[in-house]
């Protein structure tokens, strides 16, 4: 897959993900852990049926021998599906997404501390960019919120950290140089339903949701998690996890448009102000990246060879 086709799938996955506030707020009698319950549960029935389509038996060979990286990816990602559902259900859909917007500066630094990744300048400039936008966007509304919308803030909080490390233990399995141990992500994504759904069931007993809310909740389960999320596993071998997490900063762009147009949460200006240096240091940043990796498939084999050949000679 090249770069840009990378580039425009995630654009999607960040368009399918935004739907979750604006659907949620139609909910009619769902609440809070039940919630997140459905969805985790309706996920988890669409991935095992996908998987094992694709895989047969050996899903369960996976699951049964898969290593530390397997499980902890699952973990994180019910950690995500878990936090997000709940936050949603304690504050404002706009806060929910912008606390998310974290996320690309602590992928960037836990990919820098773990994986040794030297990020370039643009890209440290884009997350600087983009984190003044997201404070531009909604400082004013946090410093005069309520109890609850504090509370929804800071569980929200655990979505960027379970991301920026789910994204970086991905990078780190598929950049294995032994092919042995390079793991299939994928069912992390089944462990990660099917842990939310048990740790949620409990608390979401008796049930109250009728079929309107159970159709909701199973377009979400299908398509607004397990399809986008497993099109983001696939994605996380050819993009770095920053660049990852820094095109999932989309994602408050579209929710946030999604809840004005479908639910009638109107952000304020500044949060309309905010949303373009978002997108203006995405736009800038993947413009940049473009442009260098057009120039790397540019240069000629034999100049290559030569940089090598002088390199081993210098060493």
């Amino acid at each position: 897959m090249t770069h840009g086709r990378a580039i425009a799938l995630m654009v999607l996955v960040t368009l399918m993900w935004s739907i979750a506030g604006v659907l949620t707020r139609h909910l009619e009698a769902a609440r809070t852990f039940e919630v997140t319950f459905w969805r985790s549960f309706f996920n988890a029935a669409f991935m095992a049926v996908a998987l094992l389509l694709w895989k047969g038996r050996g899903l369960w060979e996976e699951l049964r021998h898969g290593a530390w990286p397997l499980w902890v990816s699952g973990v994180m990602w019910s950690v995500m599906y878990t936090c997000f559902m709940v936050a949603l259900t304690l504050t404002t859909v706009a806060n929910v997404l912008v606390t998310m917007a974290l996320g690309p500066l602590m992928t960037a630094l836990l990919a820098r501390l773990t994986l040794r990744h030297r990020l370039p300048a643009h890209t440290w400039g884009a997350i600087v960019v983009a984190g003044a936008g997201i404070a531009w966007m909604y400082g004013r509304e946090w410093a005069v919120a309520e109890l609850r919308h504090l509370v929804g803030t800071l569980v929200a909080l655990g979505v960027p950290l379970a991301a920026a490390i789910n994204w970086t233990v991905i990078q780190h399995t598929t950049q294995q140089p032994n092919d042995a141990r390079r793991r299939d992500m994928l069912p992390a994504v089944l462990i990660g339903a099917v842990i939310s759904a048990a740790v949620t069931l409990p608390l979401a007993w008796p049930f109250q949701a009728r079929a309107h809310d159970l159709g909701l909740l199973a377009t979400l389960g299908v398509f607004q998690l397990a399809v986008p999320c497993l099109i983001a596993v696939q994605l996380a071998r050819v993009l770095p996890a920053p660049e990852v997490a820094l095109l999932a900063l989309l994602e408050v762009i579209f929710g946030v448009a999604w809840a004005w147009l479908g639910a009638n949460e109107v952000p304020s200006p500044h949060a309309l102000q905010g949303g373009m240096l978002v997108l203006g240091a995405l736009v800038f940043n993947e413009a940049v990246g473009l442009r260098r990796t057009a120039r790397v498939s540019t240069v000629p084999l034999s100049e290559i060879s030569l940089t090598r050949q002088g390199d081993q000679r210098w060493h």
